[in-house]
């Protein structure tokens, strides 16, 4: 219990402390950016001065060289003087060519008394007032924050994508292991069988009673074989999928034709693909057991393998109780059923042969609740 704790309750602290620093970053970003919105206040607050300062001077005596001087080191903030009816009378740090541009000044004055409050600039009979926009640096400022957020949600995403695969990774060793696993024990009472058949023989047991025997040793050895394969690079042969796919499909429909129809519709001609037989087979198995589960034993299954020249398509279709919309992908999820026993690896295993070693395509392409399933396998 203390070992399943303690991994836990660091992820938390780890979160907490990683919450709590881009809290204070983003805290320090808003007392920096007040800073110089206030820096920036004052700033435009002497410009108006010298701006008035200019307005009631003589030109001719009075010193009027350090309020030019203030007027012109302003490089960077957009500045509009309008009088008291809102005419515009001066501007400064726009665009030239539109400055004649009546509605882009009407939209930079509304801008501008978005972003800050005007200056009353009072001179002598009228009032005038001076309005500013945020310099580059502090928009720059601005967006930080949301620059900050986007990169840390990368990183998040990137550190999560990174231990799922390596969750994935792990998984798909660990059921690659069990499979192997189970192939080695299998094996182990499948050669005594083989002894045991052979003794009946020399006894005279009825040829028959044997034959059946054989028969499920030799299943036995076809799923030990598939188990073993699980893992490693199979070997692929050009093979004709029509025939192979007939023949697994044949063999499940004389272990379940009691209750269930089944119907088989493809071409005439030899389809020929890169296959490993003994996982084709399985992949054929599992999709049609998983319909006759779908279908509690009764029901219509038909199998049909379509050729367009470039893809072929086997869609195997049901009458069981169909699956909701939102499970389409998560059917092939290793651990994921619906059924009140099993271990959901039916379908992930067959999406891991289609798509992993015959580099096809796997997907439920029609499902209706109550009126049944197709899915998809292109190659």
């Amino acid at each position: 219990m203390k070992f399943s704790q303690k991994p836990q309750s660091a992820r938390w602290i780890i979160l907490a402390t990683s919450f709590a620093i881009i809290l204070l970053i983003l805290w320090n970003t808003y007392r920096f950016f007040q800073v110089f919105k206030n820096e920036e206040r004052l700033k435009m607050t002497v410009l108006a001065e010298s701006m008035k300062t200019i307005d009631k001077a003589d030109l001719l005596n009075d010193e009027i060289e350090l309020p030019l001087q203030i007027i012109s080191n302003n490089k960077t903030i957009p500045v509009i003087v309008t009088d008291s009816k809102g005419r515009i009378l001066n501007t400064a740090n726009l665009s030239e060519q539109l400055a004649n541009d009546s509605v882009y000044m009407k939209r930079t004055l509304a801008r501008l008394k978005k972003e800050n409050e005007p200056i009353l600039m009072a001179s002598t009979g009228s009032k005038q007032y001076l309005y500013y926009g945020n310099s580059e640096l502090l928009n720059s400022l601005k967006y930080f924050p949301i620059a900050l957020l986007l990169i840390i949600f990368l990183f998040i995403a990137l550190i999560y994508n990174y231990y799922r695969s390596v969750k994935i990774g792990s998984e798909n060793k660990l059921w690659a292991g069990m499979a192997k696993e189970t192939a080695h024990q299998i094996g182990t009472p499948l050669s005594s069988l083989l002894g045991w058949i052979e003794i009946l023989r020399s006894e005279h047991v009825e040829e028959s009673t044997v034959q059946e025997i054989e028969k499920d040793v030799a299943r036995l050895q076809t799923i030990a074989d598939r188990f073993s394969k699980i893992g490693s690079e199979p070997v692929l042969e050009s093979l004709d999928l029509v025939a192979e796919t007939e023949k697994s499909y044949a063999y499940l429909k004389s272990r379940f034709a009691g209750q269930v129809s089944f119907t088989f519709n493809a071409p005439t001609y030899p389809i020929y693909r890169n296959l490993n037989p003994v996982l084709h087979s399985w992949t054929i198995e599992n999709l049609v057991k998983n319909s006759i589960d779908a279908m509690r034993g009764r029901g219509a299954i038909d199998l049909t393998i379509t050729d367009d020249g470039k893809q072929v398509r086997i869609f195997v279709s049901d009458t069981g109780k169909g699956i909701a919309k939102h499970q389409f992908k998560r059917i092939f999820e290793p651990g994921f059923t619906t059924k009140k026993r099993g271990w959901g690896l039916g379908l992930s295993l067959t999406k891991r042969i289609v798509e992993e070693y015959h580099k096809g395509k796997i997907a439920v392409t029609r499902s209706e609740i109550g009126k049944g399933t197709t899915i998809e396998v292109s190659l």
